[in-house]
C-alpha cells in the first residue's frame, strides 16, 4: 500500500499528446523495471523520461501567454486564487466606484498547453445589493466571451513581443 503512495507522490505537467497518441506504449506506464518494456503495474506514462513530451519539473501546466494574459486582463479585479499548474484563476468580489450597489468576480480556465482559441473559459460572476443583501444577478450573455477574447488577444500580443526579441 505505501508503495502505490509512494508512486502518486512524483509531479509533473502532463502533456496533451499524452492522451491523443495513437502508440499504447506512450500510454502506459509504471513498468517494474523502469524500461520501455516490462510488467505494467498501473497508470500512464508520467515519468517524463526523454522524449519531445518531457517537460521540466518547475513549468507551468498551462499555455504560459494564456496564464500572464489571463492575469493582465483580469488585474482590475482582486485575486483571491492562481493555480498555474491546474489553470485555475479565482478574483474575489470587486465593486466599481461609479456602482456601489454592484459587485463582480470571475473565475478562469487554462485549458491547456496550447495557445488556441478554446484553450481559456471565463466565467463572470454579479450580484446586486438588495434591501441590505447581495443577490445573484445576470450576467450579459456576450461578457465571458468578450473576456475570452480580451484574453487571447493579449496571448497573441505577448507572444509577438517575445518573438521579435
Amino acid at each position: 500500500m505505501l508503495l502505490a503512495l509512494a508512486a502518486c507522490s512524483g509531479g509533473r505537467v502532463v502533456e496533451n499528446d499524452e492522451y491523443n497518441s495513437d502508440s499504447r506504449r506512450s500510454r502506459v506506464a509504471g513498468r517494474l523495471s523502469g524500461e520501455q518494456d516490462g510488467l505494467l503495474i498501473m497508470g500512464t506514462d508520467r515519468s517524463g523520461r526523454g522524449g519531445a513530451g518531457a517537460s521540466e519539473s518547475g513549468a507551468l501546466g498551462v499555455n504560459a501567454y494564456l496564464w500572464r494574459a489571463t492575469l493582465d486582463t483580469l488585474s482590475f479585479l482582486p485575486l483571491s486564487s492562481a493555480d498555474p499548474f491546474g489553470g485555475v484563476i479565482i478574483t474575489d468580489w470587486y465593486s466599481p466606484p461609479a456602482t456601489p450597489g454592484e459587485r463582480f468576480r470571475a473565475t478562469a480556465y487554462i485549458l491547456g498547453r496550447q495557445l488556441r482559441s478554446d484553450g481559456v473559459r471565463i466565467s463572470v460572476f454579479r450580484q446586486e445589493l438588495r434591501n441590505g443583501a447581495w443577490v445573484d444577478a445576470p450576467v450579459a450573455a456576450s461578457t465571458n466571451t468578450d473576456m475570452e477574447n480580451q484574453v487571447l488577444a493579449r496571448a497573441r500580443e505577448l507572444r509577438s513581443q517575445t518573438a521579435a526579441r
